[in-house]
């Protein structure tokens, strides 16, 4: 899939909530032009993060964004499950959870060399398969 930004929690997450410090980057970021792709995994997360800071509104516009397929939700196939193992135990130390890595075996699997997070620490760390290193936006000050 061409043309698809691969998009981890933390940006999800900062676009919705209006008082988030990214909020402005990420909402920008994520109206740039390219498709957003979300993990189910970072679905998940995204609204259990939402619900434990009380804002419900962010995750029924979530899925009002799921729903009107604003954004694109992919499934992990069976080799996304074994790249995601694969990761979580070749970056035991970080340590990497299964929601980050399954940002990447998406993205690799979508042979995506940019990934929007605001998680710099996991994600400048991890190699893909497919390139070098990822490009990480949006751009931090």
């Amino acid at each position: 899939m061409r043309n698809t930004l691969v998009v981890d929690t933390s940006v999800v997450y900062a676009a919705l909530d209006r008082t988030d410090d990214a909020h402005v980057a990420c909402v920008a970021l994520l109206s740039s032009g390219p498709a957003v792709s979300l993990s189910a995994p970072v679905i998940v997360e995204t609204a259990l993060l939402a619900g434990r800071r009380g804002h419900t509104d962010a995750v029924l516009s979530l899925l009002d964004s799921v729903i009107d397929e604003s954004v694109l939700v992919v499934q992990p196939d069976i080799e996304d499950y074994a790249r995601m193992r694969d990761l979580i135990d070749t970056y035991a130390d970080l340590p990497l959870d299964i929601v980050d890595a399954s940002v990447v075996a998406i993205a690799e699997r979508l042979e995506q060399d940019t990934i929007a997070t605001l998680d710099r620490r996991h994600f400048s760390v991890v190699r893909p398969s497919h390139v070098p290193a990822f490009t990480l936006v949006p751009e931090l000050s």
